[in-house]
């Protein structure tokens, strides 16, 4: 039988990103490119300008809400599990688990495949598709939180400790600083699944995506717009912002502020007393530990490659345990930004 070619005979790592020879593709790229394959809707993995992108419709939707019509010349929306062939090239995307659309790209070319991951999660999560393990020759991972300390509790603990800290302080405004994109809705329908039944309190940047959710039939329940004239009514209430909304002027007009903050990087106390945070709730959208480390095994593939994060306690793990790894050192991914 003829000999297959390894994927790393057809991708390549270029100025604009991970490149797929044969097909022109390129995945999550960081510069405007003719075809583009986006895993999802995060600002350092879905950057407007390309020619033809490749995604799934609520990906697609979440670039329009954030960059217009104008984001792509072509959209080619994908369904989960669907399949297209480009330049010899076949292509479907597979639940990441991550955020709404979130999605892993598979492709496969000349008997060979290889599966981009993006970034992923393994924890219940109502706001998406579960993460599904899809069998590769080479699997790439990410590695935001790949080190031991990293841990994240079950969100349902999380939400209690923010509602024990509402009773406790009945007076505070509880301001609570979340990602504008997964994180936002996904706290709110935690809060909505323990019974929280409220108003929630949203800055104005958090509007246009909750809105894009409940499109897409996501209830979040009851939400107001924080205004000059409600801000000062809501001492006892959740409001939820931007982080960088927390120690900045828009706060100051909220009633005896708590600030609270959730992160995966809540886990280390250091970081959240830096930023002033009272209330650290661990809240990822990415696998901890313990899940990076299982996902290898699931999906199996005897060759992992590892992106942005702590790559190298991740590659060191799986070489130690019988997979051929590298870390691939992409630049232009956030890690913060959980």
């Amino acid at each position: 039988m003829p000999s297959r070619m390894h994927p790393k005979d057809w991708i390549e790592i270029t100025r604009e990103g991970v490149l797929c020879r044969p097909g022109g593709l390129y995945i999550d790229p960081t510069q405007p490119v003719a075809d583009a394959i986006v895993t999802h809707g995060h600002a350092d993995h879905a950057r407007a300008g390309h020619g033809r992108v490749f995604a799934t419709p609520e990906t697609l939707a979440i670039m329009r809400a954030r960059y217009g019509d104008d984001h792509a010349r072509t959209e080619y929306p994908l369904a989960y599990g669907e399949k297209v062939e480009i330049n010899g090239v076949k292509l479907s995307l597979h639940p990441a688990g991550h955020i709404l659309g979130s999605a892993q790209a598979r492709l496969e070319y000349d008997g060979a495949s290889i599966v981009f991951s993006g970034d992923y999660k393994r924890r219940p999560d109502p706001t998406c598709v579960p993460f599904e393990p899809v069998p590769c020759d080479v699997f790439v991972t990410e590695a935001t939180f790949a080190l031991p300390v990293f841990r994240h509790p079950p969100l349902d603990s999380e939400i209690a400790k923010l509602l024990a800290s509402l009773r406790q302080f009945p007076d505070r405004c509880h301001q609570i600083g979340v990602y504008a994109l997964g994180k936002c809705q996904r706290l709110m329908m935690g809060l909505r699944a323990a019974g929280y039944d409220d108003t929630i309190y949203l800055h104005g940047a958090m509007v246009r995506l909750c809105e894009l959710y409940q499109d897409f039939g996501l209830d979040l329940g009851a939400w107001e717009v924080v205004t000059p004239e409600n801000a000062k009514t809501l001492a006892g209430k959740i409001v939820l912002s931007p982080p960088s909304a927390l120690q900045d002027r828009w706060s100051r007009k909220l009633p005896d502020v708590l600030t609270a903050a959730a992160s995966g990087w809540m886990r280390i106390r250091a970081r959240a007393k830096q930023k002033g945070v009272e209330l650290p709730l661990v809240v990822s959208d990415h696998a901890d530990w313990e899940e990076l480390t299982a996902t290898l095994s699931d999906v199996g593939a005897p060759e992992v490659w590892v992106t942005h994060g702590r790559d190298d306690a991740l590659v060191h793990y799986a070489a130690q345990n019988g997979f051929k790894a590298q870390a691939l050192h992409l630049l232009g991914y956030e890690d913060d930004s959980e």
